[in-house]
C-alpha cells in the first residue's frame, strides 16, 4: 500500500487529538475556577445570572442572588468567576472611566428634542371623518331598516340573481 493514501486518516486523526486535547485543556481551567472560588467573589451562572457567592461546599455553592435572598447552586452551575471591578460594574453599574462620562448631559427618553419648532402643535384638527353611509346603502329606509327588493316587496338577502348567503 502507498503511505499517501493513509494521509487523510492520519490528518483526521491528528485533528481530533488536538480537538479533545483543547476542549479538556478548559475543562480543567473550569473546575479549578470552581474550586477556586471563595466567599465574598461575584458570579455568573451559566444561566447568565449574576450573584455573590456566601458559602462554598463540596459540590453545591450557597449564592446570594439579591440583598437577602440566598438560592443553592451546583458548582458546574458556575460560568465565570469575575473579578470585584467587573462585577460591580455589571451589576451596580459603577464606571471605572468617569473621565469618559457626559458632563450632566441628560438624555431624554422621547423624540420631543429632534424637533427644532418652538411652537406647540395645533391639536384643534378642523377635517371631519364622514361617518355616513357606504355607497349603495341609499336602498336602506330613513329610520335605518333593511332594505327591500323593488319587485317582491322581500327583504334582500345580501345576494345577487337569487343567491343568499350559506352558512
Amino acid at each position: 500500500m502507498n503511505p499517501v493514501s493513509f494521509l487523510p486518516f492520519i490528518v483526521l486523526i491528528g485533528a481530533m487529538f488536538l480537538m479533545t486535547r483543547s476542549a479538556k485543556k478548559k475543562q480543567a481551567a473550569a473546575v479549578q475556577m470552581r474550586n477556586e472560588m471563595q466567599p465574598g467573589a461575584g458570579v455568573r451562572t451559566i444561566g447568565g445570572m449574576y450573584a455573590t457567592v456566601k458559602e462554598v461546599h463540596e459540590e453545591t455553592v450557597l449564592l446570594e442572588v439579591a440583598p437577602g435572598v440566598h438560592a443553592i447552586y451546583a458548582k458546574n452551575a458556575i460560568g465565570a468567576v469575575l473579578d470585584d471591578a467587573e462585577y460591580n460594574r455589571i451589576v451596580h453599574g459603577d464606571d471605572e472611566d468617569d473621565e469618559n462620562a457626559l458632563d450632566g448631559a441628560v438624555v431624554p427618553d422621547d423624540a420631543s428634542s429632534l424637533t427644532e419648532t418652538d411652537a406647540t402643535p395645533d391639536t384643534s384638527d378642523d377635517t371631519r371623518i364622514d361617518l355616513g353611509k357606504k355607497p349603495g346603502a341609499d336602498k336602506a329606509d330613513a329610520d335605518g331598516a333593511e332594505p327591500k327588493d323593488d319587485e317582491s316587496g322581500k327583504k334582500s338577502q345580501g345576494g345577487t340573481d337569487g343567491e343568499g348567503d350559506a352558512k
